[in-house]
């Protein structure tokens, strides 16, 4: 069974509060192999660093990122018009053309990048393969939000530096991480945005900012009960990207359980909670969820339809089976049933559509109990077999696979049952 990673954003998300929750789920020495892998990775300016804090009396990780000795800050505009400065959950805005309202004084860091530079920083990263193409993938998904707010071509958007370094850590620090503890299914809360204003270098916006706005298109989300921005553009990005589902956490068995908190203090606990669970019950075994399509067909022949159940096999159907049922006017007709995950749901539909003369199909969706598989393989007396090996809710039984078996009774000119015999024996 594989592992879930369930993500609570009720308080919102920050890139560096993503990768604190990730970071905080690891054991020492992954973390310590984290934070060195980093360090080599070739980010220009830019140190990162986690720091372990406690705040109601709840033990997590700060995540903090330097760019030439600087963090990033940022300030929510209150309505009673006092602006508070926070060392922020660092890279609100990457509207960034963000000279905040405290000019750094270094001289580099008024420099501005384009996309085009981006890619390139991100591409010589010494980082594996699939972390870069992620880490794109947000940045692309940032930059073409933040162009379609400020009506300029994706090209020509140019990011002030310390946002753009300080985001670029943020995204590759969480790439890593979901690649270092490799979930088969990511599941988000809805995520919380917060409400209010916020300043930038445009001037004082709403919350979401409309770029945030933008990338949480797709994405449920509620403003919630909390005055200020919760929810930076980087944080909705990568929240897009790695989400398989959105909801409530799933049935699983947690191992770990990471707080990643944020810099700003609200009325409540201001962090993202990361949960790794396995999808297996105590018992073994586990639950997944299955889509079921069917339709009634009156008009094809046992051809025509052995041909559509043998495709949808091949093309991504769990299992096929057809029954004998009687419709109106008494016509007998074929009850095509397939079954198919969630994800495949919409290509086994058209492949229906393709291979058979159905006008309408009825989908069920069904929680399913399932036993572990694995295959092993048993020494019998003429050769090597593969078997199935099935286990759990108190359960435990193998079946030698039939291609194997069917192999050995062709070849020794057996039937099924003695050479099935003569391997257990």
């Amino acid at each position: 069974m594989g592992k879930i990673l369930y993500l609570d954003c009720g308080m919102g998300a920050a890139g560096d509060m993503l990768a604190a929750a990730l970071y905080d789920l690891l054991d020492e020495k992954e973390q310590q192999a984290f934070l060195s892998e980093m360090a080599a990775a070739g980010i220009p300016h830019t140190e990162i660093t986690a720091e372990r804090v406690v705040k109601s009396g709840i033990t997590g990780t700060h995540m903090h990122v330097k760019i030439a000795g600087e963090e990033e800050h940022t300030e929510d505009v209150h309505a009673h018009g006092h602006e508070h400065e926070h060392p922020h959950d660092h890279e609100h805005h990457h509207d960034h053309e963000h000279p905040h309202d405290h000019e750094h004084h270094h001289g580099h860091h008024h420099e501005h990048h384009s996309m085009a530079e981006i890619r390139a920083v991100i591409g010589a990263l010494k980082l594996p393969e699939e972390v870069k193409a992620d880490a794109a993938a947000i940045y692309d998904e940032i930059a073409a939000a933040e162009s379609r707010v400020h009506g300029t071509p994706v090209g020509e958007i140019h990011l002030h530096e310390v946002g753009m370094l300080d985001a670029i850590a943020d995204v590759a620090s969480v790439a890593n991480l979901i690649r270092r503890l490799q979930p088969s299914r990511v599941v988000v809360s809805p995520v919380t945005t917060g409400y209010g204003s916020v300043r930038c270098a445009h001037g004082i916006l709403p919350v979401p900012a409309p770029a945030t706005a933008l990338i949480l298109e797709g994405v449920p989300s509620r403003a919630g009960d909390i005055e200020g921005e919760l929810l930076t553009p980087t944080g909705a990005a990568l929240i897009k990207h790695f989400a398989d589902a959105y909801g409530e956490a799933p049935v699983m068995t947690p191992v770990a359980t990471g707080y990643g908190m944020g810099t700003k203090e609200f009325p409540r606990l201001n962090c993202v909670r990361a949960i790794l669970g396995d999808e297996a019950l105590e018992n073994g075994g586990g639950t997944d969820r299955i889509t079921e399509l069917a339709c009634n067909l009156d008009d094809m022949t046992g051809e025509e339809i052995g041909f559509a159940v043998e495709e949808l096999l091949k093309g991504g159907a769990v299992d096929v089976w057809t029954g004998a049922i009687q419709m109106k006017k008494n016509r007998p007709g074929t009850l095509l049933t397939v079954l198919c995950k969630e994800e495949a749901k919409e290509d086994v539909i058209r492949q229906i559509f393709r291979l058979t003369t159905t006008i309408g199909i009825r989908e069920t969706l069904h929680r399913r109990y399932v036993l572990d598989r694995e295959i092993a393989s048993a020494e019998g007396a003429h050769g090597t077999v593969r078997k199935k090996v099935v286990s759990g809710y108190g359960v435990s039984r193998e079946k030698p696979e039939y291609e194997d078996v069917a192999a050995i009774a062709r070849e020794k000119g057996l039937s099924l049952k003695e050479a099935v015999k003569d391997m257990l024996g």
